[in-house]
């Protein structure tokens, strides 16, 4: 139905026979699925654009002054983290792949798809917790300066996001595992590739933040009126 005629229709006449049955036709409401899964990133965007406004105007504190350093003192760029932040995209976009793979003449690519989705995500979160460990071995610990704790605390929650689409992902893999209709199979890796992409988007968002000069923090602030 094009939007003219949808403007230009008049509900208080009557309408023709079958005119009610087309327009139940062309609903078609999404699935409960898809329709969770965009609840559930909206409500993490929200929670994660809270704990970025909560970090820029701790930023602004002039208590960080009394570090002997910048009134902000955030983490440098450690490789590790370019590092990871690769290792999430090879996940992501295994995922993808995986998705124009489910056919009956494909099975092994898509198996091998999702395997390695799952070994690219379990060396993210490794390669995460070896971060921590080198950074606490530096004198980064998470009580030492409130920039380390944002950077932990942040990190930490997104790696639990993660953590929890495994095991999405590993029910993904017991629906393989059963030999269900490819339609079924599809829509759940389709929802998964998502997420991932949805991981990998806000990540870039949480290295970026954590990683940003001081200027770049004042700049920010100023503009939020912090």
């Amino acid at each position: 139905m094009s939007i003219f005629s949808k403007l230009t229709e008049k509900p208080w006449l009557a309408q023709p026979a079958g005119a009610l049955d087309q327009g139940l036709i062309e609903y078609q409401p999404s699935s409960p699925g898809k329709t969770g899964l965009k609840f559930f990133i909206a409500v993490v965007t929200v929670i994660f654009f809270l704990f970025s406004v909560t970090y820029l105007s701790r930023s602004q504190y002039a208590d960080f002054q009394a570090l002997g350093g910048e009134p902000w003192s955030p983490l440098y760029q450690p490789i590790w983290l370019w590092v990871n932040t690769g290792w999430l995209l090879m996940a992501s976009l295994s995922l993808h792949f995986a998705v124009g793979q489910v056919s009956e003449d494909k099975i092994n690519r898509l198996l091998g798809l999702l395997t390695l989705s799952v070994i690219f995500s379990l060396f993210f979160i490794f390669g995460q917790w070896s971060v921590w460990q080198q950074l606490s071995l530096q004198g980064f610990v998470i009580n030492s300066n409130p920039a380390n704790s944002y950077f932990y605390m942040l990190t930490a929650i997104h790696g639990l996001h993660l953590l929890g689409g495994l095991f999405a992902l590993a029910r993904v893999l017991v629906i393989f595992s059963r030999k269900v209709k490819l339609d079924i199979l599809q829509r759940s890796l389709v929802l998964c590739a998502w997420y991932w992409h949805y991981l990998w988007l806000l990540w870039l968002f949480i290295f970026a933040l954590l990683t940003a000069s001081p200027s770049t923090y004042n700049t920010i602030a100023a503009w939020c009126g912090l």
